[in-house]
């Protein structure tokens, strides 16, 4: 709720506080999460080791993004690919990981209206990230007509 402004006001650094502790506790999810704000530098001072390290303890609990993610560290190419074909078979995760990679060029050529298309599917089967995320898209008039 931290990470997004969910029902708080957006505080990246209390979302790493409280990721830290769940995935100091073995929290797959959380770990995962953690490993975003380093690669990002949300909250945190941007450290690629440090995220890698969070990814790999979500991913020795088989945490399916988490793969994805140790993939992007190294080649963004190759976790759009896997991205793209998990969000095509309807996994509603990945379909809001691609919408964020489209909505601010990480990896691909920025393109709100593909954005709002992924956010729109994963929103759909209730990913709250992405249901946040459109409601600002559609708030800035981003990809939307």
């Amino acid at each position: 709720m931290y990470t997004n402004g969910q029902g708080v006001v957006q505080d990246y650094v209390t979302a790493v506080k409280w990721y830290t502790k769940a995935a100091q506790q073995g929290d797959a999810k959380a770990q995962f999460n953690l490993g975003v704000m380093y690669t990002t530098g949300d909250g945190v001072v941007q450290d690629y080791v440090e995220a890698a390290k969070w990814y790999r303890k979500a991913a020795e609990q088989n945490y399916l993004l988490t793969t994805l993610a140790l993939h992007w560290l190294y080649n963004v190419d190759e976790v759009y690919k896997e991205f793209h074909k998990a969000a095509e078979q309807g996994d509603a995760e990945a379909q809001y990981h691609l919408g964020a990679m489209y909505n601010v060029g990480d990896g691909v050529v920025q393109d709100y209206v593909t954005a709002v298309k992924w956010f729109t599917k994963a929103a759909q089967q209730g990913v709250a990230s992405a249901q946040f995320n459109l409601g600002v898209m559609y708030t800035n008039g981003q990809g939307v007509v």
